[in-house]
């Protein structure tokens, strides 16, 4: 019944209709599981001679001194309610008409609502109310809905009481079975949201949203571990020999890290066995995840596999083609670019070489996965900055092959808590530690107020001193434009500026409004010194490796995330010059101060997103178009962690004992992953 449309039920017209599914109400189980917002307890009266501040009541009378008055402009109606105490509360509704039949002197309501002082009389304004004894009287605990676009909270509740009579909640069939309720000490579907929306004592609240807070990490980890159980479970992937990754390593000029000799450890491991490999190397900036790659791809060209390289723009393609190339030049391994700003002529030749095997890597952004690339023997695929791809992206490359090794990286620092949900598909090593020898990034803060120990003036002297050694500089701005609305630096605004005060260097302007040409032009330029002081928005946030420049300049720097904050400081101290990155803050907000103090002070990403995480929650910083995944409705990343990890526990046992869901208790779990997740999961069950 619950997967009926929301039109069945009364009041719902055509417009209504389209408000709802403008918030992806489209079925009585949406609207069901549109949680209230609060509750108010309505559940004993309260005497008006004890009311003695303002604040919420609730309180039961009679109505006296009832009047009506109508003008061409409005209509108040205004009545006294007097209690048994004697004392009386003033209460006026305007502009209802309709109300002015409905309530009747010398009849007893219970009202709730917000009550203030008015010339020494306490009064309410426009209060729920209900005549008492009626079907439609309130007493009890109350939830309180947020508005669906023009649709009341009021008519929500009303809504949600119409499909309990139609589809009573006790008859819902529960998704999780038996077995698993009892394990996990959840509450069952029914009980859960008769707790939710009809309590009769707060506790079934609480056990309610526990249920579907469990309900839904249950299902996404369950669904997210039948993909990782599922990946090369029926046919076998190429076997490369870890051994050959470590001759590799060995023939390096430097030593690699503990934490990347442990990353190497985990993919040789992977690559050796005929399950193929499916792993996140999740590393900071600067360390170390390339090699990683280079080793890889040694090994799978030496056992006579193809590699092919992705990443999320042209300039670093380019970038990558230059360093991978170099590296296996004495190896004779043959590596070849693909992107889009090639003559048809040179393109042929790389897909002629690539389909006869002759290139051994291929290097590149979303040309590699166009229809025309044809790969000899594919059996090793690497995504670079992978959240900067979706999911249909990342699983077109890996059909080029059958179950090729797959191997993604990216330099966002993201909490193993949180990882453990985006990539729970992927098997994840972890590069915390830095390359010997490299110089920490001097982080400063400048507050906009006077007496700021460092100035605006100052922070671009300290850019101009570091042009004239022969570096380079970054400026970032939150808008391209000027905003009549947000009160920040733009773009545009800076560059003007930035141009008079370096008048005698070259001065370039970058943002995502440009065409896709002239953004690249604009890199390339910088990356070949052209361009002095690059003035950009967040754009540059995944751009090119610059080792020559060394300064970070961010404008407004409080209206960016701690995470960002960090991928933009990122940009520099990647040579062997002593980098800095200054952050112009322009608010005094505590939560702005913190971000900045904490940059100021840490220079670890993962211990910063942690940060990130508490300050700004999950939601902010892992979207959907990040990472690929739903948006949690009920469950929070940062204030759920015991029940992630217990869903977790819970998943593992349930496919442990049924590894395809084909048994009939797991019938119904099954749907429900395929109903939430199974379009982005990739899921086909």
């Amino acid at each position: 019944m619950l997967e009926q449309s929301i039109d069945t039920l009364k009041g719902i017209g055509q417009r209504k209709m389209e408000i709802f599914s403008e918030h992806n109400i489209s079925t009585l189980k949406d609207l069901v599981l549109y949680l209230p917002k609060s509750y108010e307890d309505r559940r004993h009266p309260i005497s008006i001679r004890q009311i003695t501040s303002e604040g919420n009541y609730f309180v039961v009378g009679r109505v006296i001194n009832k009047t009506f008055k109508r003008t061409w402009k409005k209509s108040i109606l205004n009545f006294d309610v007097v209690d048994q105490s004697g004392d009386m509360l003033h209460v006026i509704f305007f502009n209802a008409l309709y109300l002015n039949n409905m309530i009747k002197e010398n009849e007893e309501y219970s009202f709730f609502g917000h009550v203030n002082y008015n010339l020494g009389w306490l009064q309410m304004v426009h209060p729920d109310f209900c005549k008492l004894g009626s079907k439609n009287d309130f007493r009890g605990i109350v939830p309180v809905y947020s508005n669906v676009g023009s649709i009341s909270g009021r008519q929500i509740r009303s809504l949600i009481k119409q499909i309990d009579d139609i589809s009573p909640f006790d008859k819902v069939t529960d998704w999780i079975p038996d077995d698993v309720l009892k394990e996990a000490n959840i509450c069952n579907i029914s009980y859960a949201l008769n707790g939710i929306h009809f309590p009769k004592f707060k506790s079934q609240i609480l056990e309610g949203r526990y249920r579907l807070i469990f309900d839904e990490l249950l299902t996404l980890e369950t669904g997210l571990l039948l993909i990782k159980g599922r990946s090369g479970l029926d046919e076998k992937g190429p076997v490369i020999s870890g051994e050959k990754m470590w001759e590799y390593i060995d023939n390096l000029p430097f030593e690699l890290t503990k934490d990347q000799k442990t990353a190497v450890s985990d993919i040789a491991t992977d690559l050796s066995s005929n399950k193929p490999m499916n792993r996140l190397i999740q590393g900071d900036v600067g360390s170390g995840k390339t090699v990683l790659a280079e080793s890889a791809m040694y090994a799978a060209a030496e056992e006579g596999y193809q590699s092919a390289f992705m990443a999320p723009t042209e300039i670093l393609a380019k970038q990558h083609y230059e360093t991978i190339s170099k590296a296996f030049q004495k190896q004779g391994i043959r590596c070849g670019l693909l992107v889009s700003k090639q003559s048809q002529k040179l393109k042929n030749a790389i897909l002629n070489d690539l389909k006869d095997g002759k290139i051994s890597v291929i290097i590149g952004t979303h040309a590699v996965i166009s229809n025309n690339v044809e790969f000899n023997k594919l059996g090793l695929v690497i995504t670079d900055e992978q959240h900067r791809f979706g999911v249909n992206q990342r699983q077109m490359l890996t059909e080029k092959a059958v179950n090729p090794n797959v191997m993604v990286m990216t330099a966002t620092p993201i909490p193993r808590t949180i990882a453990v949900v985006i990539f729970g598909d992927l098997d994840i090593s972890i590069i915390k530690s830095m390359p010997k020898g490299r110089k920490k990034i001097i982080t400063r803060v400048c507050h906009s107020s006077n007496n700021s120990f460092l100035t605006r003036d100052m922070v671009y002297e300290n850019v101009q001193q570091e042009l004239k050694k022969g570096r380079q500089a970054y400026v970032i701005a939150p808008l391209i434009d000027e905003s009549e609305v947000i009160d920040a630096n733009s773009a545009t605004k800076l560059f003007e500026e930035l141009q008079t005060k370096f008048s005698n260097y070259n001065v370039g302007l970058l943002h995502g409004d440009m065409p896709s040409e002239e953004k690249s032009k604009i890199m390339e330029d910088f990356y070949d010194k052209k361009i002095d002081l690059l003035v950009s928005t967040v754009v540059i946030e995944v751009g090119i490796n610059v080792p020559n420049a060394s300064v970070m300049v961010i404008e407004n720097s409080e209206r960016f995330g701690l995470a960002q904050l960090h991928q933009l400081r990122g940009r520099v101290g990647r040579g062997e010059y002593q980098s800095y990155c200054y952050l112009i803050l322009n608010s005094k907000s505590d939560t702005a101060i913190s971000r900045a103090d904490i940059m100021e002070s840490i220079s670890d990403g993962f211990v910063i997103a942690e940060e990130d995480l508490k300050l700004r929650g999950p939601g902010d910083i892992l979207g959907k178009r990040q990472h690929g995944l739903p948006d949690l409705k009920f469950a929070h990343l940062t204030k759920h962690i015991d029940v992630l990890q217990r869903s977790l526990e819970i998943a593992n046992k349930i496919l442990e004992d049924d590894p395809n869901l084909t048994k009939d208790k797991n019938s119904m779990l099954k749907n429900r992953i395929k109903e939430l997740y199974g379009d982005d999961l990739s899921l086909t069950l």
